[in-house]
């Protein structure tokens, strides 16, 4: 009987949206993005489905990302993402409902952590909790955060980066901006328009940043052509990118994340700071994964970074080992 009773950890990111199943592991992951039509706002297509359709969508048919900067941003539309996530999960006609953990950024206010709520409740779950980003993503990064040492990680994922040091099984210290993958996505794009009169789609300016992004620029110089629309005379046009360029483009978002890093570790406590500067700082979600991202944060601040296995799935996994000892974490959920 105990089984028709599911438990879930869900961590909803601004990019991707993954489901965890206690005692099977991950059993849902898709691209957070919804389709509606314009006139009545019905979802048509939700995920993998929807994402093929980002930019290229009739007057009648928005794709979107319900979820902005790790927050919702379109509260109906996120529910009923929710419940499509459920409904895929479940399967067809259940009838137990599920208790669901949801990950929320340490920075979130409480009329965001009250929409996640409701919309989950909504979405068809019989209890919903909340536990803190960071502290998720270290359970899945497999850190002993309940010992009384200190450990550092950050969290980089499409809408936010979070840096926090967690010891004694909570969040000493965070800080949080709202700028991750999405922004150095939208930096690329914003800069091709600049300098080469090149309007591109958000999956195009992705492609780049994965193919020939940086951290730090490469000795040997990678190229990319890069198709989309001449800003001017609106005719397609092909401009041939270089590595070097792009690493110039993402400086600026790349150091508001250093910056919150920096934050961190000046407000740390300095018991805590030798024990950061003996482990290390873990690097943990999608964004974590930008060629040479770990070796900028090793330069910049002088402690050695280094990237957590399967990185964007420590958030989840983490979320799913809560949700598993529940009675172990209530203290630290929201």
């Amino acid at each position: 009987m105990k089984n028709l009773f599911k438990r879930l950890g869900i961590d909803l990111g601004t990019a991707n949206s993954l489901v965890w199943e206690v005692g099977k592991g991950i059993v849902l992951s898709e691209p957070t993005v919804v389709a509606v039509s314009a006139e009545d706002r019905k979802v048509l297509a939700v995920g993998k489905e929807a994402k093929t359709m980002l930019g290229k969508t009739p007057g009648y048919i928005e794709a979107t990302r319900p979820m902005k900067e790790g927050v919702i941003a379109d509260y109906e539309v996120t529910e009923a993402m929710l419940r499509y996530f459920l409904q895929k999960v479940m399967g067809k006609g259940w009838f137990f409902k599920p208790e669901v953990m949801i990950c929320v950024p340490a920075g979130v206010t409480q009329v965001e952590q009250r929409a996640v709520l409701e919309a989950t409740l909504s979405a068809g779950a019989k209890n919903a909790y909340l536990i803190d980003e960071p502290l998720a993503a270290a359970i899945g990064a497999l850190i002993p955060v309940a010992s009384s040492s200190g450990n550092m990680i950050v969290d980089i994922g499409g809408g936010a980066a979070e840096a926090a040091v967690i010891a004694l099984g909570g969040v000493v210290v965070h800080k949080s901006v709202r700028v991750a993958g999405d922004k150095i996505d939208e930096m690329i794009s914003n800069q091709l328009r600049k300098r080469h009169n090149l309007i591109v789609g958000e999956q195009t300016a992705e492609e780049v940043k994965i193919k020939i992004g940086s951290a730090i620029a490469d000795q040997k110089e990678k190229k990319m052509e890069v198709n989309g629309r001449d800003s001017i005379y609106g005719l397609p046009k092909t401009v041939n990118l270089s590595s070097k360029e792009v690493h110039d483009m993402i400086q600026e978002p790349l150091g508001q994340i250093l910056g919150a890093i920096k934050g961190v570790l000046e407000e740390t406590p300095p018991e805590l700071i030798s024990d950061i500067i003996e482990k290390g700082i873990v690097l943990s979600g999608g964004t974590s994964q930008l060629s040479n991202f770990d070796k900028y944060i090793t330069r910049e601040i002088g402690v050695v970074a280094h990237v957590a296995e399967e990185p964007q799935l420590c958030v989840v996994k983490g979320t799913g080992v809560a949700m598993e000892n529940l009675d172990l974490y209530r203290r630290v959920l929201r």
